[in-house]
């Protein structure tokens, strides 16, 4: 039996605490997909099998710190250093959830946060036109406070370009604007300290109505820096090319809002969609001139989808639903054929300002093509995002998700186990950011505080709020 196996039995034998196992696909064809999926992790993020056997020579995991570090000192791997593996199972095991630490607060909505690729840069985006970039190094210095140009309702998503010279900001608005990140300039306000310039997304041959009904819910940049992909309100993704100013590409991809859009890896050749039709589509650009169609479709999720992260390797994504679940997706399992079918929902809810019924939380879609479905987080009022935990210090071996309830919720990908919660705001946690290089998470809610969870600390902290808090922490 494999250990992935072995994990997921142990959740249905009730050695999980119930409600915090993802619910896995283990039907005929799928289950070498799902078995992938565990194979890819442990290769990122388990130890030698050397340094983890056990007095009767079986494996054990996990493996302490203490015998890593033995082993690696006695050179039992031959090595006579940690593999990148065998450093991200050290670190795996200290999470982030010591806290909460404020870094601001502003009297506004915090709807995005972002670290640079590096860590060393932090942007946080407000509803009430304010976006601040943090010198991460420097203490959580704001190194730039920017007041954001012609904004329609709020800031929808912030991106910065891979040399973190511009950071672009989206609104309800067709217009994307561009700010120089490195100029002198610590107060950038649009057209009176700095220029902001607009990129317009609009195409040729839009009129007056639909230029105002056209909104930019998300905007990312290529890993090249070349070119912008957003998703837009008139059921569109966009493509924006940054050298001729103008959009190369408009793909009318959903029958609904598209809230989500994402690049799958750094060829920038696929992109990755979610929609509030409640579809995930794929698209691979190399072939959309010939073909003008998705070159797949993934269904699963009973309401729509609010937001999708890439694993980066072409392969797999995860996806926020308004059906209060995160799923795990390999494109493999996609189809080109898949009708647009009815699915069992209540048509009555609204998540702007309904709470999900009860008997819809055990509804499955009848074709649901998911590998992995995690519940336990709210997906309410607002469209809150989902995430990967980083490579370098994780392997990729947890995914993590803001919710409604005021808190962050952090699961093993594999095992679907909720490992850890975090629990130290008002209001709704929008957006979060998993520090790429060490063991922080930067927490951004309604409540307009940007908040931080770090390893090491006591069990109880500070908090600006007044008092302290006790940390609630699931064990691993």
């Amino acid at each position: 039996m494999s250990s992935f196996r072995k994990n997921v039995d142990a959740c249905n034998d009730g050695n999980a605490p119930k409600g915090y196992c993802a619910s896995q696909d283990y039907s005929e064809g799928s289950d070498y997909l799902v078995h992938d999926i565990a194979q890819h992790t442990n290769l990122r993020s388990g130890p030698h099998e050397l340094l983890s056997r056990g007095v009767l020579g079986k494996r054990k995991l996990p493996v302490s710190p203490v015998k890593m570090l033995v082993g690696r000192e006695g050179n039992c791997t031959g090595r006579g250093r940690f593999s990148s593996a065998d450093g991200c199972h050290v670190l795996s095991r200290y999470l982030p959830v010591n806290g909460p630490r404020w870094v601001d607060r502003l009297q506004s909505r915090a709807y995005v946060s972002q670290f640079s690729a590096d860590g060393s840069l932090f942007v946080a985006g407000f509803q009430k036109s304010h976006i601040r970039i943090y010198d991460v190094d420097k203490g959580w210095k704001v190194q730039k406070n920017i007041l954001a140009k012609s904004l329609r309702w709020t800031i929808t998503d912030t991106s910065l370009s891979p040399d973190q010279r511009f950071l672009v900001y989206s609104s309800l608005s067709p217009v994307v604007h561009i700010v120089n990140v490195r100029s002198a300039a610590s107060e950038s306000i649009a057209n009176i300290t700095e220029i902001h310039d607009g990129l317009d997304f609009s195409v040729d041959g839009y009129n007056d109505d639909d230029y105002d009904a056209l909104g930019i819910f998300s905007v990312k940049f290529s890993t090249d820096g070349k070119e912008l992909v957003a998703a837009s309100s008139d059921n569109s993704i966009y493509v924006y090319d940054l050298e001729s100013k103008r959009p190369s590409l408009r793909i009318p991809a959903h029958r609904s809002d598209v809230n989500t859009v994402c690049f799958a890896d750094e060829t920038g050749h696929l992109l990755f969609s979610g929609s509030d039709d409640h579809l995930c589509k794929v698209w691979d650009r190399r072939c959309f001139g010939t073909r003008g169609k998705a070159a797949g479709v993934l269904i699963g999720h009973l309401e729509g989808i609010t937001f999708i992260d890439s694993r980066g390797d072409g392969r797999y994504f995860i996806s926020n639903g308004k059906d209060q679940t995160t799923k795990l997706w390999d494109i493999r399992k996609m189809s080109s054929k898949t009708p647009y079918t009815r699915r069992p929902r209540d048509s009555d809810f609204d998540y702007r300002w309904m709470d999900y019924p009860t008997h819809a939380r055990a509804l499955k879609h009848p074709h649901d093509q998911s590998l992995a479905t995690y519940r336990g987080h709210n997906v309410l009022r607002t469209l809150i995002r989902c995430y990967f935990s980083p490579a370098y210090s994780t392997g990729q071996k947890y995914i993590y998700t803001g919710s409604s309830d005021g808190s962050l919720y952090i699961y093993d990908l594999v095992t679907g186990a909720q490992v850890a919660s975090c629990h130290g705001h008002e209001k709704p946690v929008r957006d979060c950011s998993w520090h790429p290089l060490y063991p922080m998470i930067i927490t951004s809610s309604w409540d307009g505080v940007i908040a931080r969870w770090e390893f090491p600390g006591s069990e109880e902290e500070p908090s600006e709020a007044g008092g302290r808090r006790k940390r609630k922490r699931k064990k691993a």
